[in-house]
């Protein structure tokens, strides 16, 4: 049992107003109800009453992993920096990698993920397929040296993450363990208060054979995802494929050289021949580990990054500047895919299945028309490196067009495979005494950000609206009068009654007005009021009202743990 935490000795401060830089709602009102405060870009110190909410987020993460079968364990957030480099991923996180070198100038890292760390345990704990399958999860904090901060808790540098592994002899058994994830993940955001829907992932820099995220819809995240409402298709925005438009139908002709003065861009270029975008294509300049690398894409259509980074297994990609430009022979406004020399060509699927396109010819205003891939030219890798759009068609179904939606990503979960196994040593005795590499699945939630999407979720004009099941506390009371003794009884009985129940309260007994006790009653958003004052007590009780919605009744003493419990949902 918990005593009741009184307001007059409790570290907290709310504000009447966010400071100018918190943009979105959740951000402002973390920041009002004074449950976060910013260190530095990227970092935040927890209250004790924001670090109450996490607790209770972390509890309740806690109770699913813990029913879906999981064990919880501990990491090390320092990790030897040859362990990354033997898993390859040291070069593959880049600069969001945070390095460091102890007294004798070894190398760590900073872990902004654990795969490398419990495959290394695991390797020193399984040996026989009895034991699989397994999933070990954890709470800790990761770290990243994000280039942009922002948004509170929704991109930080130093963040807590649920993160679990598990390790399964075989694919079969692995898309069951992944699938009890799945499941407890739905639970954990439906508990929490905060819709989600689940699209098809990239799997970026953990690697891994599908992946899927946990997005809540919100106009203000970061994150964009691309729906189908006609059959249900979900992805994010860099993993969604799409049904192009079709290429406009021609007859196969040979190449002619046009006159394009003053044209340089794909627009100009259709207005100029009277022709649509779809019939052009366009030049991206890239440059990949270093490389040169021009990318042929239909003018209609955009490069996706991410794709295109995945079809080339490279870890770097970035734009190229007007002097590898010039190097490299490349025409901006007028550069085609025609006797190129020295760059590696990459061609996406809508320009090498077009009959005939127009595109640069290298020289500045000339184009050249009915260019065909395979026939006039041809690409190092062809595949799909376009990004998908609202709009465009759904590739699952004939009638669909996709529209986009902004969301805040909570979790991610994914099928990895024998990577990790494979490289760190992990094995396995089958019952014919054979040895394998498991197959492993990783699955994280971000607690920072999933107490930043309560709080989106949860609010009105007043403050939050907590659920009951993240609630810092219970309930929230409200003393007026205290100086007089019958309130002071009432109060002290209340309290009493409250811990025996063992019901969390937040007991507000500061010299303050009325109104400015209610106000933080309503920005603070526990689950219910309780409201102590001489003119309650003179009605018969202690005046209740939830904070989701309803009118304020007044209930005997006796009746209201009771009440709370009915109207917290506890």
């Amino acid at each position: 049992m918990t005593p009741p935490t009184r307001m007059s000795r409790y570290f907290l401060r709310t504000l009447r107003e966010a400071p100018a830089e918190a943009e979105l709602p959740g951000h402002r009102l973390l920041l009002r109800a004074g449950l976060a405060a910013p260190l530095a870009a990227g970092l935040y110190s927890f209250t004790p009453l924001g670090w109450r909410a996490m607790r209770r987020i972390e509890t309740l993460i806690r109770e699913e992993m813990d029913a879906a079968g999981a064990h919880e364990l501990r990491l090390p957030a320092l990790h030897p920096l040859e362990l990354w480099e033997e898993s390859g991923r040291a070069q593959a996180f880049g600069g969001a990698l945070f390095r460091l070198a102890d007294r004798r100038q070894r190398g760590f890292v900073l872990a902004p993920t654990h795969e490398e760390a419990v495959s290394m345990l695991a390797a020193s704990h399984i040996q026989s397929y009895r034991e699989l399958p397994v999933t070990l999860y954890q709470i800790q904090q990761k770290f990243r040296d994000e280039p942009r901060p922002r948004g509170g808790l929704l991109r930080l540098r130093e963040f807590g993450m649920k993160d679990a592994y598990s390790f399964d002899a075989g694919w079969e058994s692995l898309d069951r363990s992944y699938l009890a994830m799945f499941r407890a993940y739905e639970r954990i955001f439906a508990r929490a208060g905060v819709p989600v829907v689940a699209v098809e992932a990239d799997s970026g820099a953990i690697g891994g054979k599908d992946s899927q995220e946990f997005i809540h819809l919100n106009e203000r995240g970061e994150d964009e995802a691309l729906l189908c409402p006609a059959c249900g298709y979900a992805a994010n925005a860099e993993k969604a494929e799409f049904r192009a438009d079709p290429p406009v139908a021609a007859d196969p002709a040979p190449v002619e050289r046009v006159e394009t003065p003053g044209v340089g861009t794909i627009a100009a270029l259709a207005q100029f021949l009277g022709i649509e975008a779809r019939q052009t294509a366009k030049a991206v300049f890239l440059v990949a580990d270093g490389e040169p690398l021009f990318v042929a894409i239909r003018g209609d259509l955009e490069v996706n990054e991410t794709k295109l980074r995945n079809l080339l297994g490279a870890a770097t990609l970035e734009p190229m500047d007007d002097e590898a430009v010039a190097r490299a022979g490349l025409v901006a406004g007028s550069a085609g895919p025609l006797g190129l020399a020295g760059v590696r060509v990459v061609a996406d699927e809508s320009v090498a299945g077009a009959p005939g396109l127009v595109a640069g010819a290298n020289e500045r205003g000339v184009h050249l028309r009915n260019l065909a891939h395979g026939r006039d030219w041809t690409a190092d890798a062809v595949g799909d490196v376009a990004l998908a759009r609202a709009g465009l068609g759904c590739p699952r179904c004939a009638e669909g067009r996709l529209e986009a939606r902004a969301g805040m990503e909570l979790g991610h979960v994914f099928k990895l495979g024998a990577r990790y196994a494979e490289t760190l040593g992990v094995r396995y005795l089958d019952d014919a005494g054979a040895r394998h590499h498991p197959v492993m699945g990783c699955y994280g939630i971000g607690v920072d950000r999933l107490l930043a999407a309560v709080i989106e979720a949860n609010h009105d004009e007043g403050g939050i609206v907590w659920p009951a099941t993240v609630a810092p506390f219970d309930a929230h009371v409200v003393a007026l009068g205290s100086d007089r003794p019958e309130v002071a009884e009432a109060l002290a009985a209340l309290e009493a009654a409250l811990e025996a129940a063992g019901l969390e309260a937040l007991v507000d007994d500061r010299d303050e007005s009325p109104g400015a006790k209610f106000a933080d009653a309503d920005l603070l958003g526990m689950p219910v009021r309780l409201t102590v004052s001489p003119r309650a007590l003179g009605r018969g009780g202690v005046e209740l009202k939830p904070r989701a919605g309803g009118d304020a009744v007044v209930v005997p003493l006796e009746e209201a743990v009771a009440r709370v419990r009915e109207t917290a949902g506890g």
